[in-house]
């Protein structure tokens, strides 16, 4: 015979499971989608609370009658066998009823949500374009030609209009913070827009599985003041500084190993370049791109915001880059130059990790 386990372990267990539940629900944490901090995070998180609760308003009434029915009903050892009848059509009609008028009112509910988040409601929000790489994120500031990597900056107070392209395999954009995740699919433009309320660093992330670092494809969103903004795009508008010093060697070591293949450095994308990756885009063409490096010193994050900007990490990411992001394109490119001249050494990592890091 089977023992069952005792009413204090049963309690011990449940509030154990309890206790994992509510901790996974912390708003402190950096990607908790209940720490809203603008508008339509705040209005998703809205909707999500009328359904949270309707659903438990409806999970304890159920439970109530179904433990009040297995009491007040059980079979007693005197009982003879119950009067068997056909059913109760007036219940039956309630408990049919009553789902569909919740179904119909959390429907419409939602729906009002869906159309009231579709488009910005300011005339003049800031157009940012964002490309997802396998596996890291471009974004694109087409109205000042802007060009960044892994990092999104914004003015505090003003919405963001997104617009997302993959041209390699479906990804999904995702800050838990400021808006809830838009699939990027290959080959179909979606839209998106968030406004932050307040000052900070805003973690986001692929959320769609898309191959071997799916889960080191991150981002940032870095929500500052109006005239800091303002200060950065006319930093990112300047050209490149000229290298001097050992920084210079870095920059012959670049432009001879093969870095120039992919990466860019001398100034943000033109509208040019941009406006023919879009037309290859839409015509369903591969387009090999590779982070624009023109400020990367000036940067916090690389690797799709895995890593920090410094020279250690720097160093540790031009060495073998496969240990650190498996399955990145860069490792696979190196691969596929077996010429020992393009081969990285000690002192040419050094020079470049001098030069990249020069480059704010």
């Amino acid at each position: 015979m089977v023992r069952l386990p005792s009413l204090r372990i049963c309690c011990i267990v449940s509030f154990l499971v309890v206790a994992v539940l509510l901790v996974a629900c912390n708003p402190s944490s950096p990607q908790s989608t209940f720490d809203a901090a603008g508008p339509v995070a705040r209005e998703q998180l809205r909707l999500f609370w009328i359904i949270f609760w309707a659903a438990m308003i409806v999970f304890a009434l159920v439970m109530s009658i179904m433990i009040y029915s297995m009491i007040r009903f059980r079979r007693r050892s005197s009982d003879d066998i119950p009067k068997q009848v056909h059913g109760n059509t007036a219940l039956e009609v309630v408990w049919t009823v009553a789902p569909i008028i919740l179904l119909i009112g959390i429907g419409i509910i939602t729906v009002r949500t869906l159309f009231a988040l579709d488009q910005p409601p300011s005339s003049d929000p800031l157009r940012v374009e964002i490309w997802a790489h396998q596996w890291w994120f471009e974004a694109a500031y087409p109205d000042y030609s802007i060009t960044t990597a892994n990092e999104i900056y914004i003015p505090v107070n003003r919405d963001v209009s997104v617009k997302l392209m993959s041209n390699d395999v479906l990804h999904s954009f995702w800050v838990p913070k400021l808006a809830g995740k838009t699939d990027v699919v290959p080959g179909r433009v979606n839209q998106q827009w968030f406004r932050a309320d307040e000052e900070g660093v805003f973690f986001g992330q692929c959320a769609e599985f898309c191959g071997t670092a799916h889960a080191l494809m991150k981002l940032q969103v870095i929500a500052v003041p109006e005239p800091e903004f303002n200060l950065w795009l006319d930093q990112q508008r300047l050209p490149a500084i000229i290298p001097t010093d050992f920084a210079s060697t870095g920059a012959a070591v670049f432009n001879t190993k093969g870095c120039i293949v992919c990466h860019s450095v001398g100034g943000p994308d033109s509208n040019e370049i941009r406006e023919s990756r879009s037309q290859s885009f839409l015509a369903g063409q591969m387009v090999s791109h590779a982070p624009n490096l023109t400020h990367f010193g000036s940067r916090n994050v690389f690797a799709g915001a895995i890593l920090k900007v410094n020279e250690e990490n720097l160093k540790k990411w031009l060495k073998d880059p496969e240990d650190l992001k498996p399955g990145n394109r860069m490792s696979s490119l190196a691969g596929a130059f077996n010429d020992p001249i393009l081969q990285l050494t000690n002192s040419d990592i050094d020079a470049l990790a001098a030069y990249l890091l020069s480059l704010k």
